[in-house]
C-alpha cells in the first residue's frame, strides 16, 4: 500500500466494453424488476409508454441492487469485516505489503459467499467510519473524528482516504459512495477505505491505550 511518492491525481474514468455484461445485469435485476411488474423475458413486446416505465423501474432496481452489494449481511459481512481487521492490523505493524495482499483477495463478486467482496469491504468500512467519526457510536472515544489522521508517508488510496475521513466526520461517507468511486475508482476507494479505517483505529488506540488487534476484533464487525 505504501508508495515512494505522492499518489497522482486520478485520471478520467475508463470505459470498458464487456460482452454479455448487459444481459447478466438484467438477469441479476430480474427479481427486483418482477416486483415492479416487469418480466425480463418479454421485453421485446414493450411499447413506447412501457419503455419509459421500464427505464424508471430499471433505475430503481439498479439502485437497490447496488445498495445491497455495499450493505453485506450475515456471512458476507463477516467475511468483509475479517479482511478489514487483518488489513488494519497489518498497517499498524507497518507490514503494508501484507495489507495489500489481503485487500487484493477481495473479489468483485462471490456467488457462493465464500470470499469477501470489494463492495462489501468498502460498504462495511464506510458505514463504520460514519458512525465512529461523527460521534454516533457510543463506544467510540469523544472527538475521534478530529484525532484520526492518515499514517505518515505516501499511500495507494490516500486521496480517497482523505475524502473519506472528511465525509465520515459529517456522517456522509457511505452516502457519497457513487461520487467517491466516480472520482477515485473502485480500487483506490477500497484501499482508501482500509487506510482511513486503520487511521481511525490507531487514533482510538492512542486515546484508550487498548491494543489495535483488540479494538479491531471488538469493533470491526
Amino acid at each position: 500500500m505504501r508508495r515512494g511518492g505522492p499518489e497522482p491525481a486520478p485520471g478520467p474514468p475508463q470505459i470498458q466494453f464487456v460482452p454479455g455484461s448487459a444481459q447478466q445485469t438484467l438477469r441479476e435485476l430480474a427479481p427486483l424488476l418482477a416486483e415492479e411488474g416487469i418480466d425480463v423475458d418479454n421485453l421485446e413486446n414493450l411499447e413506447v409508454p412501457d419503455i419509459e416505465t421500464f427505464e424508471a423501474a430499471f433505475s430503481r432496481a439498479l439502485e437497490r441492487h447496488n445498495m445491497a452489494r455495499f450493505t453485506p449481511v450475515g456471512r458476507a459481512r463477516e467475511l468483509a469485516a475479517a479482511v478489514l481487521r487483518l488489513v488494519v492490523e497489518a498497517v499498524a505493524e507497518n507490514n503494508t505489503a501484507l495489507a495489500a495482499t489481503i485487500l487484493d483477495q477481495a473479489q468483485p463478486e462471490s456467488p457462493d459467499n465464500t470470499t469477501a467482496t470489494v463492495a462489501g469491504c468498502i460498504g462495511v468500512a464506510l458505514g463504520l467510519l460514519d458512525e465512529w467519526l461523527s460521534g454516533h457510536d457510543p463506544n467510540a472515544p469523544n472527538r475521534l473524528g478530529e484525532r484520526a489522521r492518515l499514517p505518515a508517508g505516501h499511500w495507494t488510496g490516500e486521496r480517497a482516504a482523505t475524502d473519506v475521513l472528511v465525509l465520515a466526520r459529517k456522517r456522509r461517507a457511505f452516502g457519497s459512495l457513487e461520487s467517491l468511486i466516480a472520482r477515485h475508482g473502485g480500487l483506490h476507494v477500497l484501499y482508501g477505505c482500509a487506510l482511513a479505517l486503520a487511521a481511525a483505529v490507531q487514533a482510538w488506540s492512542d486515546v484508550t491505550g487498548a491494543p489495535i488487534a483488540q479494538l479491531a476484533l471488538a469493533h470491526i464487525r
